[in-house]
């Protein structure tokens, strides 16, 4: 029991780490392909809108996907697809067929982030499933610590060889790993997306979701463009600074599992709001460089405490439609780059990092608000037959 729920959680906390590694490649080569592709780092951040809206949809879509394949060959298709997606980006001869590659690398991302946050359940025994999601959810910051350096490396021969040395060799990897796992049957994970978003406290919690992922991500994505502007800092430099803020977000992971079961709605507000201070700190004061490494290390810490909180709340929302729900909060994840990247986009480009800094505090405080609203009263979702 113990090999098998350390091999669930290896397998897992791979394909989640190949999935941030695919969200996160673009951070600290952003100026190169602006530069490269002749735009600006406003409109090259808006790559991360296309496959973050995709990724949306799709991570919608799983739990019906998973009813017609199983989880273990969605999981499959998902880094498959981020695998293509990733060469295609790397060899991609314009801004907009960039574009169209970061649509497959948003397809992958969506379907192998919802089967693997779901799997982190369908495959651990119920004694073990907090602890297979606490290691799992280690990929996401795994990504950044050894990815990030490896980006800001190759990217400083070119931003195209950060594509295969990140995404597609970790998904390749991943893939190895889940083709050791027994095919799951498929009428074993159905989900009724309207049933999901009908349960009570869902549309609530996802909401909040959406909102705080919408300033995380419009941190992270011009996180690498505000070191380089800011401190003339090179592609490397930004890959070792990035990376080691991930560092950071370990500990938050871990600190705060003992408290998200008896107090997720406190940590969900708390941790929001400390999270939108910091972000307006961040950007509104960059007196010196470590000065703001301690700030994006702060945030870093923040979000990761952040993340486990709703991530166990997704687990413990809707059991019978457990899919549906990791599904929910793949696409608030996802969507959350979409209006992060266009909203702190277009901050950056009317008012610069100020814009932007108070675009993402007021992104991190809406996402106080459903935690605290108070809930309706509402029938729970029948069984599914």
């Amino acid at each position: 029991m113990e090999h098998g729920r350390r091999a669930v959680a290896a397998t897992l906390l791979a394909a989640l780490a190949a999935s941030q590694a695919a969200l996160v490649v673009l951070n600290p080569v952003l100026p190169e392909i602006a530069a490269d592709l002749d735009v600006s780092i406003a409109t090259a951040g808006q790559l991360r809108t296309v496959s973050g809206l995709i990724a949306g949809a799709t991570a919608l879509a799983a739990g019906l996907l998973a009813a017609r394949i199983g989880l273990r060959e969605l999981l499959g298709g998902g880094l498959a697809i981020l695998a293509v997606g990733s060469a295609v980006s790397a060899v991609a001869p314009s801004f907009l067929a960039l574009a169209l590659a970061q649509a497959l690398v948003g397809a992958g991302i969506g379907i192998s982030y919802s089967g693997a946050v779901a799997a982190a359940a369908e495959w651990a025994a119920p004694g073990d499933r907090s602890r297979v999601l606490a290691v799992a959810l280690l990929g996401p910051p795994l990504a950044w610590i050894v990815g990030m350096p490896v980006v800001g490396l190759v990217g400083e021969v070119s931003w195209r060889l950060a594509w295969i040395a990140v995404p597609l060799t970790s998904a390749v990897a991943a893939g190895v790993l889940l083709a050791r796992r027994p095919s799951t049957p498929p009428a074993a994970l159905r989900a009724d997306l309207r049933a999901v978003l009908g349960h009570a406290g869902v549309a609530r919690w996802s909401a909040g979701e959406l909102l705080a992922f919408s300033g995380w991500a419009g941190s992270l994505v011009f996180m690498g463009a505000l070191f380089v502007e800011s401190y003339d800092l090179s592609t490397a430099a930004t890959g070792f600074v990035l990376g080691f803020g991930a560092l950071v977000y370990v500990p938050g992971n871990l600190l705060f599992r003992r408290w998200v079961d008896s107090h997720d709605r406190v940590l969900l507000v708390g941790l929001a709001t400390a999270a939108g201070i910091t972000a307006a700190v961040l950007c509104l004061f960059r007196p010196s460089l470590w000065f703001s490494i301690a700030a994006f290390s702060v945030l870093s810490f923040l979000a990761g405490g952040r993340t486990l909180a709703g991530s166990s709340r997704a687990l413990h929302l809707a059991p019978s439609l457990r899919l549906g729900v990791t599904g929910v909060r793949t696409a608030a994840l996802q969507l959350g780059y979409f209006v992060g990247a266009a909203i702190g986009g277009a901050a950056l480009g009317a008012a610069g990092y100020t814009g932007l800094g108070i675009a993402l505090g007021v992104l991190f405080a809406a996402a106080t608000i459903p935690p605290l609203w108070p809930a309706k009263a509402s029938s729970p979702a029948a069984p599914l037959p």
